[in-house]
Parts: structure tokens; sequence; C-alpha cells
């Protein structure tokens, strides 16, 4: 479906050139920052990423200002002095965003869909990983495809990757017959096991409509040799309903009109959506996965800078 305007775009619907130009956004944003992550559905932790790998190099004598952790107890016995494993840091890690374009991502009741936030989210963590000189690469997906694409260090790689997400971003819209399919989440973290390795780095962006224990298990696998991050995207609506208006919600092919001014209708809907969401975030955090919740009410950029934090580079921060 082709945008109707230049105003939907960062609103209702994203494009590559709109994704490319987040790379200026991200300057100063590290995944390795000292900030805790925090959210108002997680809480708060203070758990690291590993960050990249360490590659053996040599054991040497011990330095003054070595790291004692390191000192190499048995060989140091038998040569009669200290001596340190000494480590080389991989040269890069590749990165993968998983990024939900499927029908329940389109909905947004304020500044943005759901679907945008995720391929903002998802823009961004390429460009962190580009500028700290991984590879890039990611998993798509929307209601009836999963395409994966293979981390490269490469702009191109990029393009294609900003091209895809943005061709399946734009084949959203109100009027379409599709259902949210929810075995799609699961399929794609499937694939996503096929991609990855040991040592990846990997953001996955949605809604997690769907999740069942089956999500669980893979995000525990997944995360058994490689650093996981879950961003929940939701929709503020679910949390407040307003007093004072209808709302009008269909599933594609029906259409009904909740009168939400009404005490009745408001607050068990309201406590049907945060059971869910409580339901979705305790499962995620079960599974060992650091948990971020992102709103569609705000900039996407503002909550990344917020629950990653900067490096000290004032002349990039005064700039964003």
């Amino acid at each position: 479906m082709a945008v109707t305007s230049e105003s939907d775009i960062g609103r209702v619907y994203v494009d590559a050139a709109h994704l490319a130009r987040l790379e200026f956004r991200a300057h100063g944003l590290s995944f390795v920052a000292p900030a805790p992550v925090s959210s108002i559905l997680s809480g708060s932790h203070a758990s690291r990423l590993r960050g990249r790998g360490l590659n053996f190099e040599e054991i040497r004598s011990y330095l003054p200002g070595d790291d004692i952790r390191h000192i190499d107890w048995k060989v140091s016995l038998r040569l009669g002095k200290a001596q340190i494993r000494a480590y080389t840091e991989e040269r890069d890690r590749p990165l993968l965003v998983v990024v939900d374009q499927r029908m329940s991502m389109f909905f947004g009741s304020s500044r943005a869909f759901k679907s945008v936030v995720a391929a903002e989210v998802a823009a961004l963590a390429v460009w962190m990983g580009f500028a700290s000189g991984d590879r890039v690469g990611g998993v798509i997906f929307d209601d009836n495809n999963v395409v994966r694409i293979r981390p490269l260090r490469s702009r191109s790689r990029i393009k294609v990757l900003f091209g895809v997400l943005a061709r399946m971003n734009q084949a959203l819209h109100a009027d379409s017959a599709t259902r949210t399919n929810y075995a799609q989440l699961d399929a794609a973290l499937q694939g996503v096991l096929q991609l990855a390795g040991h040592d990846y780095l990997i953001c996955i962006a949605s809604d997690f409509a769907g999740a069942t224990e089956r999500t669980r298990k893979l995000l525990r696998q997944l995360s058994r040799h490689n650093d996981v991050i879950a961003a929940m995207v939701y929709d503020p609506l679910w949390q407040r309903m307003p007093e004072h208006r209808a709302l009008v919600i269909s599933e594609g092919q029906l259409q009904v009109e909740l009168r939400i001014e009404q005490e009745k209708v408001r607050t068990p809907l309201a406590g049907l959506f945060k059971d869910r969401t409580d339901e979705v975030a305790a499962l995620l955090r079960s599974s060992g996965v650091p948990l971020m919740a992102l709103s569609t009410d705000e900039p996407a950029v503002e909550q990344v800078r917020r629950l990653f934090g900067e490096r000290a580079h004032p002349a990039l921060a005064s700039g964003l």
C-alpha cells in the first residue's frame, strides 16, 4: 500500500529514508553504557550485556595493573612467578534485530503506531551496532512472512534490511482482511535460532501478542549463548482509558463501538488489557531476558536514550 501523505511518515508508516535518517539520532547511544535498563512494566534491574567476546591471545608475565582474575595459577606455580592469561576483544559482534509488523502492531492512540515505534527502535539498534563496528542483520515478520537477513557489516545490507521493513510496514492498512497470526512470533524466533550462533546481540521489538510457554522456551534458548533484549511496544490507551469518548475497534472484518465513557464497560476492559500486559511481562521476565517497555506516545529515540544511556560526548548529545 502506498503511503498517502508525507505527514504519515513517523506516525502511521515508515519508509527506508526515514529509518536511514535515524543514524544521526543514534549518535552517542550505546548498548553498553552504564545506565540501568528500566521501564514501567519491568521495574529496574542492573543486568549488563555480555559485550563482545574475548579471544585468548597468550600467557605472559604479570605486569602491574593487570587484572589478577586472569592469573593462571597452575602455570605461575610451575614457573615460580606470576603468569597471566592475556585476551583480546573480538573485533565485532553480530547484531540481529527482530521486528514485528503484524496487524496487532497497526494501532496507535496518540503520537505513533506500534508498528512505527518497533521499526524506529530496530533502526536505532542497527545504527548503534554499525557505529560500534558490528555486523548487522535481522528477522522481519508480518502475519504471512518471516524474512531472515544475515548479518553483514555493510551499508548495502542495512539498505536491504530497511527496504524489507518498510515494505512490510506499508502493507499494513485498516481495511486489510488479514488477522493477527499469533503463531508468527514463535516462527520468527525459530528463524532467529537458525541465524544466531554464539555471542550475538539480539534485539526484539514487538507487542508479543500470542506469547506462550513456547515463546518463553525459545527466548531462554536464544539467551543461553547470546545477549537478548526484548522491547515490548505498548499503547498507553490500555493503561489509561479515556472517560469521555467511545472507542471504535476492528479486527479487519468486523467493527464494534465500545462505550468506554460508561464505567461498567471501561473498568473491566482496562483490567483485561492490564492483566494481559502483566502476563506477557511476567512470561518475558521468567525467560531471563531483559524487558523494556516502549510507549507509542513518546519519540522512540528519547526512550532509547533514557533506557540505554549515552556515552559522555556532550557535543554529540547537545546536537540531538
